[in-house]
């Protein structure tokens, strides 16, 4: 795998704690992937452990800004596997899975916030806020150590915006919509522009602009080559072949 570089704002990103972190058997998944992925030059999103096939352990992270290609999930995945049956955080048989956050992604580091100012989110407060632990709404972004929230439920009674302490915060999750989708394909070319650039792999030419083929050069041409022509015969009637005769006649024979 390409060794990937990050300029100082990426590598903030990249070694910014979470503000949600799992509890029991997927704290300890997370106590040893974190330093794998981070390593790797990637950010652990979450840990899930559920029961399906048996049980499966997902790991989902992201590149420090944001995207992930099925590329990325097969290199982590090599490294991880290794590194976690050594380990042993879980002590049954399990399937690793390594995922990329998806588009209706969890939110769960102050950047993530930040980024998605201006879509659907539903958070899930794990202290109570004003006696309730569940909000949806546009986000409005990062006010010191708290996110701001316009509520999508408010009445003419309550404050359409709100304040909830991001170290209160149980778990916050993207919404779908179509703003959502759209910006998600923008990130997603970018990304795969980005990655074809790291690869020194350049976008192919449009037809009208591609080079032209380069001239063929030819080697000069050996000579035909040309048929020898026929040995003369040869003569049958000098004085060797008459004084042959002679002694053939006196029934005399040539020496050897």
């Amino acid at each position: 795998m390409t060794e990937s570089t990050f300029e100082p704002a990426e590598s903030d990103l990249l070694t910014e704690p979470r503000l949600v972190v799992e509890p029991g058997a997927a704290a300890r998944v997370s106590a040893v992937a974190g330093p794998v992925l981070q390593g790797m030059g990637y950010r652990l999103v979450r840990i899930k452990i559920s029961a399906e096939a048996g049980c499966t352990v997902q790991v989902m992270a992201e590149r420090p800004d944001g995207s992930m290609q099925l590329e990325d999930c097969e290199a982590i995945s090599r490294a991880l596997s290794p590194v976690l049956d050594i380990a042993d955080p879980i002590q049954r048989a399990y399937r690793l899975e390594i995922s990329s956050p998806g588009i209706d992604r969890p939110l769960v580091r102050r950047s993530d916030f930040e980024r998605y100012s201006g879509h659907l989110v539903k958070i899930e407060m794990a202290v109570a806020h004003q006696g309730r632990k569940r909000f949806r709404g546009i986000l409005a972004g990062v006010e010191g150590d708290a996110v701001r929230i316009t509520r999508d439920d408010r009445t003419p009674e309550t404050e359409p915006d709100l304040l909830l302490r991001m170290a209160d915060i149980g778990d916050a999750k993207l919404v779908l919509t179509d703003e959502l989708i759209a910006e998600s394909m923008r990130r997603g070319k970018a990304a795969e522009r980005e990655l074809k650039r790291e690869l020194g792999l350049a976008p192919p030419l449009a037809p009208h602009a591609k080079p032209s083929p380069p001239e063929k050069s030819f080697a000069p041409k050996p000579p035909t080559p040309t048929a020898k022509p026929a040995k003369k015969p040869l003569p049958t009637n000098t004085k060797k072949h008459r004084l042959a005769a002679d002694r053939a006649r006196r029934g005399d024979i040539d020496p050897d």
